[in-house]
């Protein structure tokens, strides 16, 4: 799923911060602490980030499945 570009609820622009939340949060900063210093203060802006969830991986794999069934045997 791509991360919308506005707050669903307050249409403040969220999408590009997307990339800075995930980088420091995988690299072991604090989620709170990471909103707090993107400028996202508002808790509807902050559930837009932490609940995302990337599923693009998940999706490919049936993806790839149904193709090979349809192609069939090499």
């Amino acid at each position: 799923m791509i991360i919308p570009v506005r707050c669903f609820t307050c249409g403040k622009v969220i999408g590009d911060k997307w990339e800075d939340f995930a980088q420091r949060v995988k690299e072991g900063d604090d989620a709170g602490k990471v909103l707090d210093d993107l400028g996202l203060t508002r808790y509807c802006c902050r559930r837009m980030l932490l609940s995302h969830v990337e599923i693009i991986d998940e999706i490919i794999k049936f993806y790839e499945v149904g193709r090979k069934q349809q192609i069939g045997p090499p």
